[in-house]
């Protein structure tokens, strides 16, 4: 028996669900095996030493032992060496243009994050506007190519794999800021975009209830296992299960609830 690439991986994580909606679209979610991480202890040291020390995740194990880093490039590989027609799109221009919609993932998961962890009342309007205009710019990249839509292309493809676990990972603006995309033909094409990729049946590895118990600490500034000051448990711990705990306090400039409130002591 062939052995199976490893991914080691914590289940919410955006850039790991990249590489779960690949493989659903594949229909090879078989052909790699998940190894949970649990983000709030320290890294197991025959990980560590499997990484060379770095703790990013996810990371691949490819099926001969050689180590691969960045989800892009995971993404990417799995694409290429799971059996079966890849996702990317097999027309050069076309893997161009998927590409350079693909480059403006990383400025826009940026400013995602930056906003929900900004802890300055005074400083929210900087952030709504910079992830603003990054939603203009991909707005008017999709007009441009395809106004019709919904996808940059006539399908689900690449591109839709690498946005659309932000896209859900943004239920948190939705939650701890009160964001919403305006209307207008500004916004019209992406937002088309951005309600077809989340309702994909290949993306439901994440609900927003999900999204919102397990980013509370990233609302408080506090991000990849780290504990917001007065609290001892992570809002990203296995146990008590988040399905079990209530819904967090929405206004994330309060200060944080006690990790009793939160559900977090069984």
């Amino acid at each position: 028996m062939t052995k199976k690439h490893i991914v080691y991986h914590i289940p919410v994580c955006p850039f790991s669900q990249r590489l779960e909606i690949m493989l659903a679209l594949r229909g090879k979610q078989d052909a790699v095996e998940f190894r949970v991480v649990d983000i709030t202890k320290p890294r197991d040291p025959e990980l560590l030493a499997k990484t060379r020390g770095t703790t990013a995740l996810p990371v691949l194990e490819t099926s001969d032992g050689r180590i691969l880093k960045e989800s892009l490039v995971i993404l990417r590989y799995l694409d290429e060496a799971v059996d079966g027609p890849m996702l990317r799109r097999s027309d050069p221009v076309e893997h161009a243009i998927e590409s350079m919609l693909i480059a403006r993932e990383g400025p826009f998961t940026m400013a995602g994050y930056l906003f929900v962890m900004n802890q300055d009342r005074a400083r929210r309007e900087e952030r709504l506007d910079k992830l603003l205009a990054l939603y203009r710019d991909i707005n008017d990249f999709l007009v441009d190519q395809n106004p019709q839509g919904p996808y940059l292309f006539e399908d689900f493809g690449l591109a839709e794999a690498v946005f659309t676990p932000m896209f859900k990972r943004f239920w948190f603006l939705d939650y701890y800021e009160d964001f919403e995309l305006p209307s207008g033909n500004d916004y019209d094409r992406v937002r088309a975009w951005r309600e077809a990729c989340m309702a994909h049946p290949a993306t439901t590895q994440v609900t927003e209830e999900e999204i919102v118990k397990l980013y509370y600490d990233y609302a408080l500034g506090a991000g990849n296992g780290a504990l917001p000051e007065g609290r001892s448990v992570s809002s990203f711990v296995f146990e008590p299960h988040w399905q079990s705990r209530p819904m967090p306090p929405k206004d994330k400039y309060a200060g944080t609830a006690t990790d009793s409130e939160l559900g977090l002591i069984a």
